[in-house]
């Protein structure tokens, strides 16, 4: 699987794709105008870091898009959701639905990881729900831990449960 970062030509695509991921989950998530936002990987990409999971295997002359994060290097990004200094953030990892159980959402969480260790800091966060059992179960096994005192709600129906990555870096990098 190839992670790299998504390319303009690609925004739209990427958009759909993390959609269509969120709309496949169970509980209120959309709520709101959040699926419009969910799509605007081109404001993210300019504010954050978006990476792409391409399929290997080239069919019709291009790479197929199969899943898609927003990495947030700081808490200086309009996307930090609560970040405080040292911290790097994981937005809106989605994996195609039709390409999930192969690996995708693990490789695109490990490279959001070496990112962050990359550029020194000292934890990588990200928010899920409860109903994001697959996505809880990812993160529980790459290292996450719960981190209950950041749990928040943007929304009342939209409880959000705080992770928590030790990275080992030095404060202030």
């Amino acid at each position: 699987m190839l992670v790299r970062p998504v390319r303009p030509d690609e925004h739209e695509e990427a958009g759909q794709l993390v959609v269509a991921a969120y709309r496949a989950l169970p509980g209120a998530h959309l709520s709101g105008d959040y699926a419009t936002l969910l799509a605007d990987v081109a404001r993210r990409s300019t504010e954050a870091e978006v990476l792409v999971a391409v399929d290997p295997t080239v069919e019709h002359g291009r790479e197929e898009i199969v899943g898609c994060v927003t990495f947030v290097p700081d808490m200086s990004s309009p996307w930090s959701e609560l970040l405080e200094a040292g911290e790097s953030g994981i937005r809106m990892l989605a994996v195609r639905p039709d390409a999930q159980q192969r690996g995708i959402g693990r490789s695109l969480l490990d490279a959001c990881v070496r990112r962050a260790q990359a550029m020194g800091q000292v934890a990588l966060m990200l928010h899920t729900t409860q109903w994001m059992t697959a996505a809880r179960r990812l993160y529980e096994h790459a290292g996450f831990v719960r981190y209950p005192e950041r749990d928040w709600a943007p929304v009342p129906e939209v409880p959000l449960l705080a992770y928590r990555l030790e990275l080992g870096g030095a404060p202030g990098h």
